[in-house]
């Protein structure tokens, strides 16, 4: 969970790679996903009242 993670330090380095994208920037975007999955299993759970313990979530898992 997302009180799991340790401290990340950010650092910026001013390079530009164009072979990533046309900005040639890089993003940090897996950072803040690391609680989604299970934010998703829980809304799934509220919804049908079934607990998924494993991923990919299925429709057969929910039914």
């Amino acid at each position: 969970m997302n009180a799991d993670a340790p401290h990340i330090d950010i650092e910026f380095v001013d390079v530009q790679d164009k072979v990533v994208n046309p900005l040639g920037v890089k993003g940090i975007g897996e950072i803040g996903t690391v609680g989604a999955a299970a934010a998703i299993a829980n809304a799934a759970f509220h919804a049908t009242g079934r607990r998924v313990r494993e991923l990919p979530i299925r429709i057969e898992h929910l039914l």
